[in-house]
């Protein structure tokens, strides 16, 4: 195959794809944001582009002029005098000075689009200013001039905007009347009227008024501050007394409870007192008991003692005198005789005495020797029984006995 005969027409289309993105791009042109795109033909027609978008555009057949939609912000001072009369009904004006920036843009329409481009836009961008600034400033004395000085300080606070929508009470006064008073105006210049937003309002008057406003506002705050600082000092007092009444019940606690202290403590020292009697009282008995116990006992063991004593001293004198005896009847009249005279000067004064208190009387006669037989026989028997009683008492016969 032959691709030479083909090579032409490769070309040509490769020329057409290339050719026509390029001839459709110098036809279309791109109208931004916040702009307007004026395109007018030979025959006198104009269309209209609002951006974003593009405009329809065919060089050497169109003219194209490009316009601004962004707002237009005009600052504005404003000299003037008010309308107001004194009771009299004489004109007693007030020097008054508005500062105020006014928002102003090109109309929606495409006649008013078209009035701008030819009457406000033609001219150069300085003397597009001065016109808006001298046109929105006349308005504004005229306002001035119509309104009295309480009816500018009623408007809306400074810092906010006036919108043109219908009028309405709520809208503020010299906004509405510059709006009708330039509305005519703007709109020759194919504009329209947006907000106005009023920075400053001055005037003698006003500032006089504002300084008795800030006096008052001082002295509310003055006031307020003393009636906060007596409320302060009142709650401060409370809150003392509180603290007082407080401190006050607190050391009354303290002092009753140490009252209550101390009354515990004298119950304890009474308790461990009668605690200590009472150990002593029982001590004491336990120690009499013990003493009576020991007294008992010793008395017991005593008796006992004495009554071993008196039986051992009892069976001594029974061993002595069956001794006496015994050696009376194993030793006969010998013994008797021997012991009287081994003791005759023991015996003697014994046997004076014992004779002296028997008052023995002598009867002569009769049996057994008469009265002197009897007489012997009487004494005989007292020296036997002092003998007896002598051999009892003598050591050598109760060491014997305990002996034995």
């Amino acid at each position: 195959m032959d691709f030479g005969v083909f090579t032409p027409i490769i070309i040509a289309l490769i020329v057409i794809l290339v050719a026509i993105p390029l001839i459709v791009s110098s036809f279309l042109r791109n109208v931004e944001a916040g702009s307007i795109r004026m395109v007018s033909w030979l025959n006198g027609s104009t269309r209209i582009y609002r951006g974003p978008g593009k405009s329809l555009e065919v060089p050497l057949f169109t003219q194209g002029t490009t316009l601004s939609s962004k707002a237009i912000n005009v600052d504005l001072d404003i000299t003037d005098q008010t309308a107001d009369i004194d009771d009299k009904g004489i004109p007693r004006p007030i020097k008054i000075q508005v500062l105020a920036s006014a928002i102003v843009s090109v109309g929606d329409t495409d006649a008013l689009i078209r009035t701008a481009a030819n009457r406000y836009f033609a001219k150069p961008d300085v003397e597009q200013l001065n016109t808006l600034s001298d046109l929105l400033t006349s308005a504004g004395r005229r306002a001035i001039n119509l309104l009295t000085h309480d009816q500018l300080f009623s408007a809306k606070t400074p810092g906010q905007r006036s919108e043109p929508a219908p009028d309405s009470e709520d809208d503020d006064p010299l906004a509405i009347i510059i709006r009708k008073a330039c509305s005519k105006e703007l709109t020759d210049l194919g504009l329209i009227f947006n907000s106005l937003n009023i920075k400053v309002v001055r005037s003698e008057v006003a500032e006089a008024r504002r300084r008795q406003s800030a006096a008052e506002a001082q002295a509310s705050a003055d006031i307020v501050s003393t009636q906060q600082a007596r409320r302060a000092r009142e709650a401060q007092l409370e809150a003392e007394r509180t603290i007082s009444d407080k401190t006050r019940e607190l050391e009354q606690t303290k002092a009753s409870n140490a009252a209550l202290v101390a009354q515990a403590e004298a119950l304890k020292q009474d308790a461990l007192a009668a605690q200590r009697s009472a150990e002593l009282r029982a001590t004491q008995i336990a120690q009499a008991d013990a003493d009576a116990e020991r007294v008992k006992i010793a008395a017991k063991a005593s008796a006992e003692s004495e009554a071993i004593k008196i039986s051992t001293i009892a069976t001594a004198n029974a061993e002595a005198i069956q001794k006496v005896n015994q050696a009376i009847a194993d030793g006969g009249e010998l013994y008797l005789r021997y012991r009287q005279v081994e003791m005759l000067p023991q015996l003697v004064p014994l046997i004076a005495d014992a004779l002296a208190q028997s008052k023995l009387i002598t009867v002569s006669g009769g049996e057994n020797g008469g009265a002197g037989g009897q007489t012997a026989a009487q004494i005989q028997s007292v020296i036997q029984t002092v003998l007896a009683a002598q051999l009892i008492t003598k050591s050598g016969v109760l060491e014997s006995g305990k002996s034995g």
